[in-house]
């Protein structure tokens, strides 16, 4: 995980009641749901719509994760997913993200994505993102 140097995208949200399993905790699998929207929110606010990208033929599946969970969150708590690119390489990006309730880290992941053309066959991610990609990691380095 990055050592908190690099810029961080934030993205608040609340706990409710269906994000949390029989225990009154978050469900484990609702912290990659949180990813997932980061990731989102992050590429928007570059101006990268994944959904356009879609239409075009260019896809970006998750290929790996590393997943820590730290603390548990629960129903009515307000978290905080932040999200840093780590790097990009010709057809990958990795992303370093972590969940946390105030100054508690709960969840920490990172997260690899591929470029995919619409047969999911790794291709070239297209320069216009390469580009927005390396600007956001250089200005935080």
């Amino acid at each position: 995980m990055s050592s908190g140097h690099k810029r961080q995208h934030l993205l608040n949200k609340k706990i409710y009641y269906h994000d949390t399993d029989c225990g009154g905790v978050v469900y484990y699998a609702n912290y990659l749901k949180y990813l997932e929207e980061g990731r989102t929110e992050f590429l928007g606010s570059l101006g990268i719509n994944a959904p356009d990208y879609a239409r075009k033929g260019v896809v970006f599946p998750v290929v790996r994760i590393e997943a820590d969970y730290k603390a548990p969150a629960r129903y009515g708590d307000k978290i905080t997913v932040l999200t840093s690119l780590e790097k990009a390489g010709r057809a990958s990006v990795m992303f370093c993200q972590q969940v946390k309730r105030d100054d508690i880290l709960l969840f920490s992941g990172i997260v690899t994505l591929a470029c995919v053309d619409s047969r999911m066959k790794t291709r070239p991610m297209p320069a216009e993102i390469r580009e927005k990609i390396e600007e956001w990691i250089s200005a935080g380095a």
